[in-house]
């Protein structure tokens, strides 16, 4: 199957839950073409609002949007979508607990050759700690169309991370998602990996690889962030005795820091962390991801010196 962007998932989404009923709107920062909005705007003109290029007043017209009782979600790229208007969501929709939806796109170094103005590398951790605010950070296509309709048809808000760069397919689209879960997508006792966004199809070959150098990880798709599910990473981590976490973001705050502490309250183990401690710069995102060891092979080598120390 050929490889998509999990943007690619929001805008057919939207399409599709309007015509199933769902009451959705979407409001976007005059990047509707690339955020995919404008599939919603071109099936259901009434349902789609720009703002311009004005982040702030595009989350306040969602706020006031989902106080009429729809279910309101904004667009823009990561680094706009939540930096730039960040007051907004948490004294407007956060404090309020309203039912808007924080869905930007190019978020991570993947956005490439835009460089390190564009590549959101703080996204997870500034939504993460905001309270009512529930944190989704789908794989592929199909787990972020699940991502978006988890979103659109549970009340509250929520941050549902997507990126630009064309990915692996993970699922077929036959699984099932639910907010606080996870799935383990490979079997392993010697150490765990757990993985969210583009780092999973990374995480899923490296531990292929392993396997040829009998090293056995596990593999869990994260996708839920916040909440997470907490039974199985703890199941996990108890088995194998091992941790580690790989992002597209950066260690501090982010899934690895949330995985961190879950397991220092229920299961102390010793871990490692993939991921960015500084900002990216310009070039193509396969690039960049093998630049930074985000891809399978830096993968291998942080599990492995782990596992051999």
């Amino acid at each position: 199957m050929a490889n998509r962007a999990t943007r690619e998932a929001f805008g057919e989404t939207l399409v599709e839950l309007v015509g199933e009923g769902v009451n959705v709107v979407a409001v976007d920062a005059d990047l509707a073409g690339s955020t995919t909005t404008g599939k919603l705007a071109a099936a259901y003109p009434d349902r789609a609002f720009d703002a311009g290029i004005a982040e702030q007043d595009m989350v306040g017209v969602a706020a006031g949007l989902s106080l009429t009782g729809r279910v309101a979600f904004t667009a823009s790229f990561a680094v706009f979508g939540t930096g730039r208007c960040y007051d907004q969501i948490r004294n407007t929709v956060c404090d309020a607990g309203l039912n808007v939806k924080i869905c930007p796109t190019h978020a991570g170094v993947t956005v490439g050759e835009d460089g390190a103005t564009h590549q959101m590398l703080e996204d997870i951790t500034l939504m993460r700690v905001l309270p009512n605010m529930r944190v989704l950070v789908p794989a592929d296509y199909q787990a972020s169309r699940a991502a978006v309709r988890i979103a659109a048809t549970t009340h509250g808000p929520f941050y549902v991370r997507m990126g630009r760069h064309k990915v692996p397919e993970v699922y077929d689209g036959s699984e099932t998602f639910r907010l606080g879960g996870s799935n383990v997508l490979r079997e392993g006792s010697d150490v765990t990996i757990c993985a969210c966004g583009v780092e999973v199809a990374h995480a899923l070959l490296a531990a292929e690889r392993l396997s040829e150098r009998d090293i056995s990880a596990e593999v869990i798709d994260v996708y839920s962030v916040k909440p997470l599910d907490e039974e199985t990473i703890v199941a996990s981590a108890s088995k194998t005795g091992r941790v580690v976490t790989c992002e597209e973001h950066m260690i501090y705050g982010g899934m690895g820091s949330a995985v961190a502490e879950l397991l220092a309250e229920k299961c102390p183990s010793p871990m490692r962390f993939v991921g960015m401690t500084g900002f990216g710069t310009s070039a193509p995102g396969d690039v960049l991801l093998s630049h930074f060891g985000l891809d399978a092979a830096g993968i291998e080598r942080v599990v492995e010196d782990f596992v051999r120390a």
